[in-house]
């Protein structure tokens, strides 16, 4: 198909194919709805070596959980994956368009967003090559592995405490590394409060070694940490919900209710890119993206199912 021809229209466009997209493609699936999955090859948690914190599937690539994902979305009749990027979404609920990368375009009567968050690390030399492994930014998804050992945490922000009250039942010593920054009044009484020690000096580099890392200081010391805590900024990954006009809360995420709808009509949004109203950010979990991703497709469905009989 090219572009002068004319668009195909399904019920549900599923925009991403990581945990959420790949679940909400699954559910609109089982219930018969026709549905396209729109994704890449980028994914979030491409620099994991292992996800865990996942029922049944603990320890397990990312990328062996989306391959058995995709496969068991694949046994539907009316579902439809295409590699390819979306450039563009634009429309109203029962006719949107979504230009594709490749020239060609297609119609839905709903969208459901699944594209994720972009993660922008610290300017620091060698956390972006470990981060995944032994550089992580959540304890629910990494602390486990640190157990015990020396656990350092990047930041001298409000971050560094709450890093801290939840590491302190895991780590054998926690270490804030201020990185050349003044730490204020609440946050240093929070870290005496768990025992957690402060180095003041800028921090160089982190580089891997034998036993873990080595976080090399401005007095051209170091310190060997078994794992690094630091905090993300994130920013969405697509421009789709500026180009949508979606409501967002003041992190930048999309507001979704308790089903993934978004302000405007049709369009639905799951996974990390999305935050239900009251929550200031999304979280970030491969296991609640994924429920994110089946309550988004159910919300679809319930949608199609009042529109086709008026009640």
């Amino acid at each position: 198909m090219n572009a002068a021809q004319p668009s195909e229209r399904y019920d549900v466009a599923v925009v991403g194919a990581g945990s959420a997209g790949l679940q909400a493609a699954q559910t609109l699936g089982r219930m018969h709805q026709r549905a396209v999955v729109l994704g890449t090859d980028r994914y979030r948690n491409d620099p994991a070596t292992h996800m865990h914190n996942f029922l049944g599937h603990d320890g397990e690539p990312p990328a062996e959980l989306r391959v058995a994902a995709r496969k068991d979305a694949e046994q539907y009749d009316d579902v439809e994956f295409r590699d390819v990027e979306v450039l563009r979404v634009s429309g109203e609920l029962g006719d949107f368009t979504l230009d594709l990368a490749d020239g060609t375009h297609l119609r839905a009567t709903r969208v459901l967003l699944a594209t994720g968050v972009t993660d922008h690390l610290p300017d620091v030399p060698g956390v972006a090559e470990q981060f995944g492994d032994l550089v992580a930014h959540c304890p629910f998804c990494h602390g486990h592995e640190f157990a015990g050992r020396t656990v350092g945490i990047l930041g001298a922000g409000p971050q560094a405490a709450h890093f801290a009250g939840m590491l302190a039942p895991i780590a054998g010593d926690l270490v804030v590394l201020a990185d050349g920054a003044d730490l204020d009044e609440a946050t240093t009484a929070a870290l005496a409060r768990v025992g957690a020690r402060v180095v003041g000096e800028p921090v160089r580099a982190v580089r891997r070694t034998e036993v873990g890392l080595a976080v090399d200081l401005g007095d051209d010391t170091s310190l060997d940490l078994g794992g690094l805590f630091v905090k993300t900024e994130w920013t969405q990954a697509t421009p789709f919900a500026e180009q949508l006009g979606l409501d967002v809360t003041e992190l930048g995420a999309v507001v979704v209710d308790v089903l993934g709808r978004t302000s405007v009509p049709g369009v639905f949004a799951a996974g990390d890119l999305a935050a239900p109203a009251g929550l200031p950010m999304p979280m970030a979990s491969v296991l609640i993206a994924a429920a994110a991703g089946m309550a988004a497709a159910a919300g679809c469905v319930a949608d199609a199912a009042v529109a086709r009989t008026g009640h």
